[in-house]
């Protein structure tokens, strides 16, 4: 296992998680939701990217990468970075914009609604949405 693996599994242990499918969900994408909850933005990409990097080409890549990208650009937005963190909310829009309203039991419509709000904020005066409304939470649904 390289050392990047090791902290990943270390943070999931930390979180009371592990690598193996829990309730039907994989323990990457559930500590993707813990991090991205707590304000862990960078540890969010960087657990999701575990499963990312084997799912690039097949059905769900297009749908980790934009979970992804809506992380990195929470990260620009807390370091107050508004021209970055607009364009990885595009693309992160247009990456979730692939999938149903309902996917891999998360509202991909709801998180597009937020995506779209926030880059209205963006573009019609540079608020920071994450300063001004605080950090967003993602709650998968009921399996």
């Amino acid at each position: 296992m390289s050392s990047k693996t090791d902290k990943i599994a270390a943070l999931l242990a930390d979180l009371g998680l592990n690598e193996r499918r829990e309730n039907g969900v994989d323990g990457y994408y559930a500590g993707y939701f813990a991090c991205f909850n707590r304000g862990l933005f960078y540890e969010a990409h960087e657990v999701l990217e575990e499963i990312w990097q084997g799912q690039r080409g097949a059905a769900n890549g297009a749908f980790y990468k934009g979970l992804i990208q809506l992380a990195g650009a929470c990260v620009h937005l807390a370091r107050d970075r508004k021209g970055p963190a607009a364009a990885l909310l595009q693309l992160a829009r247009t990456n979730l914009g692939r999938y149903p309203a309902a996917h891999e039991r998360l509202d991909v419509g709801g998180v597009l609604v937020l995506i779209d709000r926030w880059l209205g904020k963006l573009e019609a005066g540079g608020v920071n949405p994450l300063l001004e409304e605080g950090r967003p939470r993602m709650e998968l649904l009921k399996g």
